[in-house]
């Protein structure tokens, strides 16, 4: 009689890809963290964050939590607290406290809507105008850095395998919020 299977390997197992078959990658045994996908680009986007917030750190500016809203502000992404923090992917508490440091610093004010009293309106001021075109030309600055040593072939592959991972993270989050009572 084969033995049945164990519950939590099977709760491990990824699904099948595409063509059926599932690649176990990563296995319990042998699994080494820091040479996880995750982990690799976890610190990926830590020292990226830390080398822009290094070229963005004026004295009295924006610091690297910051210029995301504003950029987005700037880029008319979103206009109220609730659409920032969505894009920014924080609460909206997080996001009113980080309004307040930005707003202590001259650079948004909030405006209440003429059609709706409820709804707060965010606008840059000029000061946020300016700091908010200076983020390209940072993210350009490190990202093109980063980036040394590549090809533009290497470089365009990079961001199809990147795009797949997010698509199969975005995937994974579907079943996780379809799996979810508490979403519907």
């Amino acid at each position: 009689m084969p033995a049945s299977p164990d519950p939590a390997r099977a709760a491990a197992a990824p699904p099948p890809g595409p063509d059926g078959e599932t690649i176990g990658f990563y296995k319990p045994d042998s699994y080494n963290a820091e040479e996880s996908v995750g982990h690799m680009m976890r610190r990926i986007t830590t020292m990226l964050a830390q080398a822009v917030a290094s070229q963005m750190s004026e004295p009295g500016g924006p610091t690297f939590p910051q210029w995301a809203p504003l950029f987005k502000l700037h880029m008319g992404h979103a206009t109220t607290v609730a659409e920032l923090a969505r894009e920014c992917q924080l609460d909206t508490g997080a996001m009113t406290r980080l309004l307040d440091r930005l707003e202590a610093k001259g650079l948004c004010r909030r405006v209440r809507s003429v059609s709706d009293r409820r709804v707060v309106n965010i606008e840059l001021t000029d000061e946020g105008r300016e700091a908010a075109r200076q983020v390209p030309h940072v993210l350009c600055s490190v990202q093109n850095e980063l980036l040394t040593g590549f090809s533009p072939e290497e470089w365009m592959q990079l961001k199809h395998y990147l795009r797949r991972l997010l698509d199969n993270a975005q995937a994974i989050a579907a079943r996780g919020e379809k799996n979810d009572p508490a979403s519907s």
